[in-house]
């Protein structure tokens, strides 16, 4: 069984730890590889290279920079395909979705080739007499990225190449589930010209995650994951003088109304409900459709579209929906749905006894996709955030019962609604108390050149990620004021000098 490493100071490594995890195949439930889980030792290896790193890459010329990360974006595009292949085989997604994956990440390496666009400050020429104020911004130093199962290669490229084209050295550590892709992106940065301890990745668990949050060279840490992770993070990472980003959970609404168009609202819930068997933070997990003849029409239409999905490995390309990561969480959503059942709601697509026949491929962590009626928000396949193939019809009387029941919820990541009528569309994007907001767009996932992150209990920190809230985030300001000496031209003067 071959292991995956490390990445430090331009190489592989296995480090000084002796701990080692299987790698799984969720497809076929069979673990090839294992992944090296770093130690305290291991984490300070890789800081004390990126921070001997920083002062050369923080004062090369953005341009410079810029240029690293165009060449790296070239490398990713001509390489997807491998890149796609490494998230599917450990995560389980299908091949497109891999590769859709792969060009939400490339979209933020393209913006952050604009660096020297990014990182031009701001001048005031006569402030005061003879005094002009000038603000920049600079590095923060070594920053550290900690990132979840669901999107190896996306979430890490929310981070690094803005903290990259911002001039500070990057750790990045992936999740042990599906730890590949971060290898391949280390080997292509060091390719594209990147120099050797600028960009890092420490393979491991919580050890390594405690590490960074206290390792004191470590000035800031983004974090994509649960809310309770995220809120340790948080606190954690802020007890400890860091600046940090946390994105925790969410639990998305789509409202449908009733002028909606029903087919377009009906695929868009099936895509954003099943795509990636629901392990998206961005994911449809509630519909709530407007009066009762509406709920009847969006559940008559669902039901044979979720019975036809074609559930099954990234290898077969007709493959919509692949299995969850693990068989402890296969368990867990099928746990989710027999709360469900439990409590009361009406269980009309049934996905736990969904059985994957391809041969080779019967040991996969397969959930069927699933659909609730009658769900209250009481329940807690409402209240909570399942994270897999299951959808809850909410039902709602009116547009503002609707709003209200959005409001009600902990998190506020991401909402949509499906409507024609341009009131209804503009008063629910300019009051609806939620993050990310889509007007027939069921996630609304910002381009790179805007920013991500939801609002309440799913973000942990003042700023979101990519655009310019990530170039706010890897940067602090620095405000110069200067006075050249006039020599024999003005006395000395001793009173208190002001700027007016």
């Amino acid at each position: 069984m071959s292991d995956i490493a490390h990445y430090i100071a331009g190489s592989r490594t296995e480090g000084s730890s002796d701990r080692r995890v299987p790698v799984f195949n969720p497809a076929t439930g069979e673990s090839e590889k294992s992944v090296v889980l770093a130690n305290v030792q291991d984490v300070d290896v890789a800081v004390t290279a990126a921070k001997a790193a920083w002062p050369e890459w923080s004062k090369t010329p953005s341009l410079r920079r810029a240029r690293i990360l165009d060449r790296f974006k070239s490398i990713l595009w001509d390489r997807a395909e491998q890149l796609a292949e490494a998230i599917s085989a450990e995560h389980g997604k299908t091949h497109d979705d891999a590769l859709g994956e792969v060009t939400r990440g490339l979209e933020v390496v393209e913006f952050a080739t604009a660096a020297p666009t990014l990182l031009k400050g701001e001048f005031s020429e006569n402030v005061g007499p003879g005094i002009d104020t000038q603000a920049i911004r600079q590095s923060l130093g070594v920053v550290a990225g900690i990132t979840p199962f669901n999107f190896p290669a996306m979430v890490p490229m929310w981070m690094f190449p803005v903290a990259l084209a911002c001039g500070n050295t990057f750790i990045l550590k992936p999740s042990e589930r599906d730890p590949s892709a971060s290898i391949l992106i280390a080997e292509w940065l060091s390719e594209a010209g990147l120099p050797d301890g600028v960009f890092n990745v420490v393979q491991g668990d919580k050890v390594a995650v405690d590490a960074l949050l206290h390792h004191p060279d470590v000035k800031a840490v983004s974090f994509v994951g649960s809310t309770p992770i995220a809120q340790y993070i948080h606190a954690t990472g802020t007890a400890n003088g860091k600046r940090v980003q946390a994105l925790g959970g969410a639990k998305n609404h789509m409202v449908i109304m009733p002028d909606a168009d029903m087919d377009m609202a009906v695929n868009a819930l099936m895509g954003a409900a099943y795509g990636s068997a629901g392990e998206r933070c961005m994911a449809i997990s509630v519909a709530v459709p407007v009066t009762e003849a509406v709920a009847d029409a969006l559940v008559e239409r669902l039901v044979p579209k979720i019975q036809a999905l074609k559930i099954g490995p990234a290898s077969d390309k007709a493959s919509e929906m692949g299995p969850v990561v693990t068989a402890q969480h296969r368990d867990k959503v099928k746990g989710y749905i027999d709360a469900g059942v439990a409590e009361g709601a009406k269980l009309v697509v049934d996905g736990r006894d969904f059985k994957q026949t391809q041969q080779g491929y019967e040991n996969g962590y397969y959930v069927g996709g699933t659909l609730f009626d009658n769900v209250t928000p009481d329940m807690s396949i409402y209240r909570d955030e399942i994270f897999g193939p299951v959808l809850s019809v909410v039902r709602r009387n009116s547009y503002q019962d609707a709003v209200d029941l959005i409001h009600g919820h902990n998190y506020a990541n991401g909402t949509a609604v499906f409507t024609r009528d341009g009131d209804v569309a503009r008063a629910f994007a300019q009051d609806i108390e939620v993050g990310m907001v889509g007007v027939n767009v069921p996630i609304p996932v910002p381009m790179a050149f805007h920013s991500f992150g939801g609002w309440k209990a799913s973000i942990f920190g003042d700023h979101a990620m990519h655009g310019m809230e990530g170039v706010r985030f890897y940067t602090r300001i620095k405000t110069t004021t200067v006075r050249w000496p006039t020599g024999q031209r003005q006395d000395a003067q001793f009173s208190m000098p002001t700027l007016g």
